[in-house]
């Protein structure tokens, strides 16, 4: 067997897993089947706009009336209804919650928008209509009329915690917002007497525009944990249903941030529920329900989705702990409940986790660069393998030097491999076959010897692909010049040209063996890997570019040591 064919099949392969991942695999389906898409939740009641107002807090002039007789049995204060909408801000290090008095949801969560930058993104997603995060639902699924009611807000001196109260017509309400001393937001709600309910989380996470609703590297799904993590692809048709005794969490995600919610008490039940999102880009974004598969229409099937949580309370309380921010691996692996495995690192996550490591020590102890310290753990990497890059170009140079022995069988069997139907002739192929092995064992060579540092390479490169792809801390990290984002591809197309020359001079350099045609191939594979490269990560394309300058460089040391010792 022709090592360049091994080296072909190896780089043929790695690119089709790529775009495979990439462009064609679908997500890991649920475990548990769905309900019917019929039974969807419509989202029609909206919170008002959330504008400052002076609270009149939970002492009104009601809240001050003369006590009951002490004869009579104490009656349970009763809130006032406010008469205005009130914001309240809840802050906890680099996060800002705000939580509107109409209805006590969340209507903005804002955290960094990329690692060590002061700039902020708001992780709930605006709307035109339907319940905000942590908004209620009654006992068939419909907004609860008390998303429209006005709670009073008794807030805490520390900025931290607040407790919502209401009570009038739509029934008596309670929900308290705390932030804990991870930055966890714990939410209580209470619902007296009533009977079903259930608490949205969603639709969605962050305000996306509709070029990157529509982008196929904006991953947006829902996940859970129940014995494993599971995602679901906003594309379904139908409604999950979920036993909440079994649950460890559930939440909404993208590539980079993530919405979890750890159910603590009083959850029966969760739905995941699929919707159109209509409209979007500064205004907000109107929720529909999907239709069934066979009721939705043409321009329907080109809305964006996303993914909305319905947690259903089993009796009158619920208490959640929640984690809103980004999906970084350190941070999600300090908390107790397994987060970290949102962050999607693939099949090659014993490898992902080191280089990870490595390229953060480098960066806080050596270069304080991100670009300069993948550069560096390009330079490890290829001097751990040193001893392997070595043996393999000993072995291309044999095989060069036995490349006419290996042209001579070819030709002598040229005219035997079909018989005089044209088929191929399995017999004289083998004895083809059989006459090279024995050529190479008579001196020594092993044809796969010049392939095994690309297959180790290979995965290596995955791993990196994947780590640039997930890794939060890399999300606007600059390298030098126009290269501000190494999770972006670079948007002049340079860095990958330069990538595709060093590829086609490393080709060139490489000892040629095998037939013409298969060296031909070899001579197309720069162009393939420079197209295939394009839309990849700028830090990907980057460490690609250092490792072939790096064999270039080997292979010129080589090549003049060989010339002096011959």
């Amino acid at each position: 067997m022709d090592n360049r064919r091994l080296l072909l099949a190896a780089s043929l392969s790695f690119a089709l897993i790529v775009v495979w991942t990439m462009f064609i695999a679908p997500k890991p389906p649920a475990k548990l089947p769905g309900t019917p898409a019929g039974q969807q939740t419509p989202a029609t009641a909206a919170p008002g706009a959330a504008t400052p107002a002076a609270s009149t807090g939970p002492n009104g002039p009601a809240a001050q009336a003369t006590p009951a007789a002490p004869a009579a049995p104490p009656a349970p204060v009763v809130p006032v209804a406010s008469d205005h909408e009130e914001t309240v801000i809840l802050q906890a290090g680099n996060a800002r919650a705000a939580l509107s008095s109409r209805g006590a949801q969340l209507v903005s969560f804002e955290v960094p928008d990329k690692a060590g930058k002061q700039a902020k993104l708001d992780l709930v997603r605006k709307r035109l209509e339907g319940p905000y995060p942590y908004g209620l639902t009654d006992a068939a699924h419909a907004p609860h009329p008390l998303n429209k009611a006005l709670f009073v807000a008794d807030k805490a001196a520390d900025g931290k915690s607040v407790v919502f109260r209401f009570s009038g017509p739509e029934g008596t309400a309670e929900k308290s917002f705390r932030f804990d001393p991870r930055g966890l937001l714990e939410v209580t709600v209470k619902l007296p007497g009533q009977k079903g309910w259930g608490v949205i989380l969603g639709p969605g996470i962050r305000n996306l525009t509709k070029e990157e609703l529509k982008s196929r590297f904006e991953a947006r799904s829902a996940v859970y944990k129940t014995e494993d993590v599971q995602v679901l692809d906003p594309n379904r048709f139908d409604t999950v249903d979920l036993p909440g005794s079994t649950l460890r969490w559930i939440g909404v995600e993208d590539t980079w941030f993530l919405s979890a919610t750890m159910a603590e008490k009083g959850v029966e039940r969760a739905y995941v529920e699929p919707f159109l999102v209509q409209g979007a880009d500064g205004e907000g974004a109107r929720f529909l329900p999907v239709p069934p598969k066979d009721a939705i229409t043409s321009e329907q099937k080109e809305m964006p989705r996303e993914l909305r949580v319905l947690l259903v309370a089993s009796g009158d309380e619920m208490a959640l702990r929640s984690y809103w921010g980004p999906k970084s691996y350190e941070t999600l692996k300090a908390l107790p409940y397994g987060l970290e495995q949102t962050v999607n690192w693939g099949m090659l996550r014993v490898l992902v986790g080191p280089l990870l490591a490595g390229i953060h020590w480098l960066h806080d102890n050596v270069v304080g660069n991100y670009g300069w310290a993948i550069v560096l753990m390009t330079v490890l990497i290829k001097v751990a393998l040193l001893p392997l890059t070595h043996h393999s170009m000993k072995s291309m140079k044999k095989m060069q030097e036995l490349n006419p022995k290996m042209q001579a069988i070819r030709t002598r069997y040229a005219t035997k491999l079909k018989d005089k139907q044209g088929r191929p002739d399995l017999e004289k192929q083998r004895k083809m076959n059989d006459e090279m092995m024995a050529l190479y064992k008579e001196h020594g060579v092993n044809p796969a010897g010049g392939c095994l540092p690309l297959l180790l390479q290979m995965p290596i490169l995955y791993a990196f692909y994947r780590l640039l792809s997930t890794a939060f801390e890399l999300r606007g990290a600059p390298w030098i010049l126009w290269i501000t984002d190494l999770a972006a591809a670079d948007p002049h197309y340079v860095l990958p040209i330069v990538m595709g020359a060093s590829q086609f001079l490393q080709v060139k350099l490489s000892p040629q063996t095998g037939d013409p045609m298969q060296r031909r191939m070899f001579m197309l594979m720069p162009l393939f890997m420079t197209i295939l490269f394009v839309g990849f990560p700028s830090g990907l394309v980057l460490y690609w570019l250092t490792n072939n300058v790096l064999t270039i460089l080997q292979q010129g040391v080589y090549n003049r040591l060989q010339k002096q010792a011959a």
